[in-house]
């Protein structure tokens, strides 16, 4: 457990010894962990928040952590601020590389620019020491998985009127000197 307020939620994986065989990690969140992801995620509760990864070696040096993650989590509905609850369920898929790895190294084109897919795999996590913390993996995993505008179920928004391109013109400054008159 960590209390930092930045990582409420961490768990610190020894790689130093992993061999191709993969090692299953399981971990819950305790009560203090699941406060500070409360507070960190600015929700009204996290109930519950465990996940089961494996733990492997990637090509030379690196470290891959593959698995899911569940959550339950109690938000305000963005409308009536009623309590709202989910279910998240994400799967985990993170490579680790230590620091000054080759494999961290992002490709370049010829100009020299970072050639970055949005729809490929994201970049390597970076390590130092011989730990990663599948805990914040998890966690992070969760808290991208979080809707942002919760929104009870029968609850709609009513009365809500669009505005008009008319309304959204500014006023012109020389709008007052048409009724000016010079005496």
């Amino acid at each position: 457990m960590n209390t930092d307020d930045d990582t409420p939620f961490s768990y610190l994986v020894k790689v130093g010894h992993i061999s191709a065989n993969p090692v299953e990690v399981r971990i819950n969140a305790d009560a203090e962990e699941r406060a500070g992801l409360t507070r960190l995620w600015s929700v009204l509760e996290v109930k519950a928040l465990s996940a089961t990864l494996q733990v492997q070696r990637w090509k030379r040096d690196g470290v891959r952590l593959k698995g899911r993650v569940t959550a339950d989590i109690v938000q305000a509905c963005v409308v009536t601020l009623d309590p709202v609850e989910a279910h998240i369920d994400e799967p985990v898929d993170v490579i680790f590389v230590p620091e000054g790895s080759k494999l961290a190294r992002l490709p370049l084109a010829e100009s020299g620019e970072m050639l970055l897919d949005p729809e490929g795999p994201d970049a390597p996590e970076i390590f130092t020491g011989d730990t990663i913390d599948a805990g914040v993996a998890a966690a992070e995993h969760v808290a991208l998985a979080i809707d942002p505008y919760p929104r009870r179920a029968d609850v709609a928004f009513a009365g809500h009127i669009e505005s008009t391109d008319e309304d959204d013109r500014k006023p012109s400054p020389f709008a007052v000197l048409k009724d000016w008159k010079k005496d």
